[in-house]
């Protein structure tokens, strides 16, 4: 992990290509960079840190650039990719890990100096070039030793060409009339071109005036091709917005527009993928943020359509031997389509005879890909680390697959599943009611900047909105928080409760929990502590109970979790913005996690 980016053509300015592309790339994630260049030897550029506005510029029409983020080894500027060969005329950057690395500096007695797994494999095509082998013959002899999960890319001082694979670890080619452009992520490659190639699992390309694409096992040419992406390179840009966060926030009445595109006709929805797909049992496999939207999903499937549902995290799923019957549905929920745990566990499902529907937000990613149905969220690329409204957009999807259920199962009247679906396009225009009201957030985000803990609490559904909102504040501004069913707060975490630290509670009118949440919220008022509340318009009752009310419009139980969510993200961000940290680069994570 986690960022490549590099560049041959007829360009000469491949070095502020790779530079600015890496920049592209930061909001993976990153503690180090590196750009590496093709001179008598490999000319390399790389330090631990942020890449700066301006670095040493040759003319190159060759250039490779990583940032990494440190699996194997320390954060140092030796461990930082690109890695060279030992004659210093090889540099590969790789994503992802090798896992048989020691066993390959053993069986080839190679001579390691950094920390890393990565550094074997430039190594490795050294071994073979000095048998004779061409380059890239060496290098797909050196592919072919190797175990795990990677996205490399390589380059040598004598030769004037790219040589890219992939095995489990995102790569994408971009071509322009001048040349090609190698990158982890789509939206680097927005500026450039929107003609681009996804790299499947075993393939490998040659990239110089023209494109050779191989199987690197079978050594067998393959056809290309080529998809056209309908990104706007505007949606990656911040827009005036101080942060990709707070501008990907604002955006979310318009991507649960765009998620709905298409989606409900004559107030029904409008699934056609889901044609013939009648499960006895639903499976929901996801991490982090995602996994919160399984939650929301099991709530919703399993109240209103009648469904079985199970959430799994997929970090955890196929190491369990999971029992996975007969008309059993299982749904991947992944923002990038690449999240290895999630991969990992689609692919052991279908192994066990599942079919399988992923959520993602990206075209011909590898979960995509390899699903039996997919559902795309059409958020656009999201470029804070911390998700925001591909988290919207996964809620939208999972609300429009349990009408499509309850309509198919009869749970629900055919008025009641139009009712929903005309109420889920009403949503953007509620969710601008609250966007309007974050100046009050940010009043409130004031008085709470220095707390070093804070509990989330909400009952029902908006349990796992409770999850997300801890979620959002542990991650960008580095307070400790927890999520928690507000009955349990009895059971431990009310041993916290003090004047210090606050307690979000998600207290609006449309459950059947109510009466117990002001409960909750009297318990802690009683212990002195500080009532942050998320209430519905006009509600006294919890305005008599809490120090700050955080006004809701009224929505139907099963939207409700939307317009919840929103204030949560702007509580987290303006919190994050008085602390000063790093909002859309949070220490230590990445945005796509395509390691286990």
């Amino acid at each position: 992990m986690c960022g490549i980016f590099a560049y041959v053509g007829g360009r000469k300015d491949a070095i502020s290509l790779v530079r600015d592309g890496l920049k592209q790339l930061e909001y993976r994630g990153y503690d180090s960079w590196g750009i590496a260049y093709p001179k008598n030897e490999i000319a390399l550029l790389k330090e631990v840190g942020h890449i700066p506005d301006k670095i040493l510029e040759e003319p190159s029409s060759l250039a490779l650039g990583h940032t990494r983020w440190a699996t194997h080894g320390g954060v140092t500027r030796l461990n930082a990719h690109p890695h060279l060969s030992s004659n210093k005329k090889i540099a590969v950057a790789h994503n992802g890990i090798i896992e048989n690395f020691e066993q390959v500096v053993s069986k080839y007695d190679l001579d390691m100096k950094t920390k890393t797994d990565s550094e074997v494999i430039p190594l490795l095509i050294e071994y073979f070039l000095e048998q004779s082998y061409s380059f890239e013959e060496s290098v797909r002899r050196s592919l072919q030793e190797l175990e795990g999960t990677f996205a490399i890319v390589a380059i040598s001082s004598a030769h004037k060409e790219l040589i890219v694979a992939r095995l489990g670890s995102p790569l994408i080619i971009g071509e322009t009339k001048d040349g090609f452009f190698v990158s982890s992520d789509i939206p680097a490659l927005l500026g450039h071109t929107k003609k681009v190639l996804v790299l499947n699992d075993g393939e490998m390309a040659i990239l110089s005036g023209s494109l050779e694409l191989k199987n690197f096992y079978e050594n067998v040419s393959l056809d290309p091709s080529f998809i056209e992406i309908d990104w706007d390179v505007s949606t990656a840009e911040k827009s005036g917005y101080k942060h990709f966060m707070l501008k990907e926030i604002m955006e979310q009445p318009k991507t649960i527009l765009d998620t709905l595109q298409g989606r409900i006709k004559d107030h029904q929805p409008l699934l056609p993928e889901l044609e013939g797909i009648n499960p006895k049992r639903i499976i929901i496999i996801a991490c982090g943020t995602s996994w919160h939207a399984g939650i929301v999903g099991e709530f919703l499937l399993e109240g209103l359509a009648k469904i079985p549902v199970e959430v799994e995290y997929a970090s955890e799923f196929r190491y369990r031997d999971p029992l996975v019957e007969k008309d059993t549905l299982v749904v991947a929920i992944s923002q990038s389509g690449e999240t290895a745990d999630t991969l990992a566990a689609l692919r052991e499902a279908k192994k066990k005879g599942a079919k399988v529907l992923s959520i993602c937000n990206v075209m011909e990613s590898t979960i995509a890909r390899e699903s039996d149905i997919v559902l795309y969220t059409r958020a656009g690329p999201e470029m804070g680390v911390a998700s925001t409204k591909a988290f919207i957009t996964q809620l939208t999807l999972l609300y429009l697959i349990t009408a499509h259920y309850a309509s198919k199962n009869k749970t629900l009247s055919v008025r009641q599943v139009q009712d929903m679906c005309d109420d889920v396009l009403s949503l953007p225009r509620y969710i601008e009611q609250v966007l309007d009201e974050k100046g009050q957030i940010e009043e409130i985000a004031k008085e709470y900047f220095e707390s070093r803990n804070a509990l989330f609490l909400g009952r029902g559904i908006h349990y796992p909105i409770a999850l997300e909102g801890a979620l959002k504040l542990k991650e960008i501004s580095y307070i400790h928080a927890e999520g928690y069913p507000a009955a349990e707060m009895k059971h431990g975490p009310i041993a916290l409760i003090d004047v210090n630290m606050p307690s979000i509670f998600i207290a609006t009118r449309d459950t059947h929990t109510y009466e117990k949440v002001l409960s909750n919220m009297q318990e802690v008022r009683a212990r002195g502590g500080k009532i942050i509340a998320l209430a519905t318009s006009g509600d006294r009752r919890v305005t008599e109970l809490a120090d700050h009310i955080i006004s809701l419009p009224r929505t139907r139980y099963a939207l409700s979790p939307f317009l919840v969510t929103i204030p949560l993200q702007l509580f987290a961000y303006y919190i994050a913005d008085l602390r000063d940290c790093n909002i859309d680069k949070p220490r230590n994570l990445a945005k796509s996690v395509t390691v286990e």
